[in-house]
C-alpha cells in the first residue's frame, strides 16, 4: 500500500514555491524568507517573475520586502497590512531617520532599543545609527511598487510623509558615500592579482573574476555571478604591431539594470583577460552553464553559480591577502575603478561608457571630473 504523502505546513509550502523562482531570483535564505513572507508576498513575487521584471530589480524588491516584513513584525507584532496606513509609514521613517545627537538626550527618539536589538539579532541591522536617506527612500519606493502590484493605492505620496522625510534628513545630515570607499584602479588590481599567482582552481577562478569584471567595463557583481558560457562568443583576434594577435571575446549581457528585455548589450574582452577566463574554464571543465562557480574544500567545482554576495566576499578576501584594508574596497570598486583608470589614461568618456554601459553621462562623468579636479591647476595654486 502506498504511503500517504505528508501534508506540507504553510512555511514548507512557501519554501517550495520560492524554489520555483530561484532560477530567476537566487535566494540564499529560503527557509528564513518562507517564515517571514506571507502567502500573498510569495504570490506577488511569482507574478513579478512572470511579468519579466529584471533580475536585479527583483532581488532588490525581495530584499526590501523581507526587511519590511521583519521590521513590521518586530515593531507592531503583525505582518505588514496592505495597503499600509499613513501612520505606519510615518513610524517607519521615524525608526530609520533620526538625529544621533537628539538620541543622546531622548532615549525614545529613533528606533526603539528592543526593535533595534531584535532586527540586529536576525541579521537585518548591521551598521550603527540611522539609515541612509537613499536606503529609506528606496525601501519606501519598493513598498509602494509592491502595494500597486497588489491592486491597492497607498499613502506614499501624502504631504505628511514627504514632509517627515524632508525634515528628518535636514535634522540628521549624512555624508554621501560611494558604494566602495576606494576605487580598484590598475595599481590596486595588480596587487590583488598578485595574490592569485598559482594554478590552483581558486586562484584561477579569482584571477578570472578580477580581470573579467574590470576589463569588461567594471561589471556589476550580479552580472559576474550570473555570467553563463552561452553568453560568450569568440571574436577574431586583434592584430597589434610588433606582437602576436590578441585573443578576443564578446560578452552578450542581455537585459541588465539599465536596459530593456529587447536589448542585448555587448562588451568585449581582449588579451590577458581572455586568457585568464579561458584558463579557468579549461581547468574547471566548464563547457556550458554558469561560468563562475563555488569550489568545495576538496577542490570540487560546484554545478551552481556563485551568488553576488560571494563575488563581493572574494574581492574582499583578495584585498586582505594583498595587505589592504577590506573595509575600503568592495566589488563595486572594480566598476568605479574602471572609469577612474580610464580617466587617468585619457580615454574619452564616451569610449569608456561604451564598455561600462553606463547610461548616465552625469554619473559616469563624475569619475572623470574628480580626476580632473584632483590633478588640475585649480587644486595646485600653491
Amino acid at each position: 500500500m502506498a504511503k500517504a504523502k505528508k501534508s506540507l505546513t504553510a512555511v514548507e509550502r512557501r519554501a517550495e514555491e520560492l524554489d520555483t523562482i530561484a532560477a530567476v531570483l537566487p535566494i540564499e535564505r529560503r527557509d528564513e524568507l518562507a517564515e517571514l513572507l506571507t502567502d500573498q508576498d510569495v504570490e506577488t513575487l511569482r507574478h513579478l517573475v512572470n511579468q519579466g521584471m529584471g533580475d536585479n530589480t527583483l532581488r532588490a524588491l525581495t530584499s526590501d520586502l523581507t526587511y519590511l516584513e521583519a521590521w513590521g513584525l518586530v515593531a507592531t507584532g503583525h505582518s505588514l497590512p496592505w495597503p499600509a496606513p499613513e501612520a505606519l509609514l510615518l513610524k517607519f521613517v521615524a525608526h530609520h531617520l533620526w538625529d544621533p545627537q537628539h538620541r543622546e538626550t531622548d532615549a525614545d527618539h529613533g528606533m526603539p532599543a528592543a526593535v533595534d536589538e531584535n532586527l540586529r539579532s536576525q541579521g537585518f541591522l548591521k551598521s550603527v545609527g540611522p539609515h541612509a536617506p537613499a536606503t529609506v527612500r528606496r525601501r519606501l519606493a519598493n513598498w509602494s511598487t509592491l502595494t500597486k502590484w497588489r491592486g491597492f493605492d497607498g499613502a506614499f505620496a501624502s504631504p505628511a510623509l514627504k514632509s517627515a522625510i524632508r525634515l528628518a534628513i535636514r535634522a540628521a545630515p549624512r555624508q554621501r558615500l560611494r558604494k566602495s570607499a576606494k576605487a580598484v584602479t590598475a595599481d590596486v588590481l595588480a596587487k590583488l592579482l598578485a595574490t592569485c599567482a598559482t594554478d590552483s582552481l581558486r586562484d584561477l577562478r579569482d584571477r578570472a573574476i578580477l580581470m573579467v569584471a574590470f576589463a569588461s567595463g567594471g561589471r556589476r557583481r550580479s552580472e559576474i555571478a550570473g555570467l553563463r558560457r552561452e553568453q560568450l562568443t569568440v571574436e577574431p583576434p586583434i592584430e597589434v604591431p610588433d606582437g602576436p594577435p590578441l585573443p578576443s571575446l564578446a560578452i552578450h549581457l542581455g537585459r541588465t539594470k539599465t536596459t530593456s528585455g529587447e536589448q542585448d548589450d555587448i562588451v568585449y574582452l581582449t588579451g590577458r583577460s581572455v586568457e585568464a577566463l579561458n584558463a579557468w574554464m579549461a581547468a574547471a571543465k566548464i563547457d556550458s552553464g554558469s561560468v563562475f562557480r563555488g569550489i568545495g574544500r576538496w577542490g570540487t567545482v560546484s554545478r551552481r553559480a556563485l551568488d553576488p554576495q560571494s563575488v563581493n566576499a572574494i574581492i574582499k578576501q583578495r584585498v586582505e591577502l594583498a595587505g589592504l584594508e577590506p573595509g575600503e574596497f568592495s566589488a563595486h570598486g572594480l566598476r568605479s575603478g574602471y572609469l577612474t583608470e580610464a580617466a587617468n589614461r585619457g580615454i574619452p568618456l564616451v569610449e569608456a561608457m561604451e564598455q561600462s554601459r553606463h547610461r548616465s553621462v552625469q554619473q559616469a562623468g563624475s569619475y572623470y571630473n574628480n580626476v580632473n579636479r584632483r590633478t588640475g591647476k585649480a587644486a595646485r595654486l600653491f
